[in-house]
């Protein structure tokens, strides 16, 4: 058994942080040999291994100093817990990603008996979104789901082809898989977004755009605010509430109207958010 496999665990982390035995032995003044056959820091030389390397007495002889051990779990402990509740998403971003989460939901497939159901029991307030929301739920329960797949078909698929493309390329250069969704792309992949859905929609559909900033509102993903901001302003800001108000203000789709509304004036609110955050 060699005598690094006997050493204690404090007096191998001081040996690590200054980078060897050597290093230590020269450190202190005294021969490499002497710290080679220790097991354990001597009690004598504690405080001087604890300037050199950086390594609390605590851990360096915890039988010696164990409640400086115990004050340092208790530190890393509530510095653990620190960065645990930053990373936590605060209810506002919940909130936030729950919005993005409906409209994709509603935009990206026809929706079922299931679905209908649950946006009829949207809540709202006197706000215009929450009467936005009251609005939605109203129309949700006036909507047979026939009449909403026949709504969703007409507005997004269509003989051929839709009466809106939901599509950043289109709505930004007048043609589909365009740089737009070159763009989009490298986002997914900067990332570490894997599709599994079956669809062969591009990247660039609304919808999967809308599911992205659930994920970075709640930090499932990204390096926090500021990639939630640049995915925002790059690959929406530029054309989502446009389509949104399409959206609204076509004829003969009142379901589609209502979720037009909605994502309207939540883009509204996102951009202006977003600009005041700075």
């Amino acid at each position: 058994m060699s005598a690094q496999s006997l050493r204690d665990g404090g007096l191998q982390e001081a040996i690590k942080a200054v980078g060897g035995v050597g290093a230590l032995a020269r450190a202190l003044g005294i021969s490499q040999p002497s710290v080679s056959n220790w097991q354990k820091v001597p009690p004598e030389r504690v405080i001087a291994i604890e300037q050199i390397s950086g390594v609390a007495r605590g851990v360096l002889r915890p039988d010696l100093y164990p409640e400086m051990r115990a004050s340092l779990a208790a530190a890393m402990e509530a510095a653990k817990a620190e960065q645990a509740a930053a990373a936590e998403p605060d209810d506002m971003d919940r909130l936030r990603a729950a919005e993005y989460g409906l409209l994709a939901l509603l935009l990206f497939k026809a929706p079922t008996a299931a679905v209908l159901a649950e946006v009829s029991n949207l809540k709202g307030d006197a706000s215009p979104l929450g009467l936005a929301h009251l609005a939605l739920a109203e129309a949700a329960r006036d909507t047979t789901l026939e009449a909403a797949n026949r709504q969703f078909f007409d507005l997004f698929v269509g003989l051929g082809r839709g009466e809106l493309l939901p599509y950043a390329s289109y709505y930004l250069t007048g043609f589909l898989h365009e740089r737009p969704l070159a763009e989009v792309r490298a986002d997914f992949i900067r990332f570490g977004i894997v599709r599994e859905d079956e669809s062969k929609e591009p990247e660039d559909h609304i919808a999967l755009l809308f599911d992205v900033m659930a994920g970075l509102a709640l930090g499932s993903f990204g390096d926090g605010y500021a990639d939630e901001k640049t995915f925002f302003e790059t690959h929406l800001k530029p054309w989502a509430a446009r389509f949104f108000a399409d959206l609204e203000t076509i004829e003969g789709r009142p379901l589609y109207a209502t979720i037009g509304r909605v994502g309207r004036l939540f883009m509204d609110i996102e951009t202006e958010a977003f600009a005041f955050a700075g």
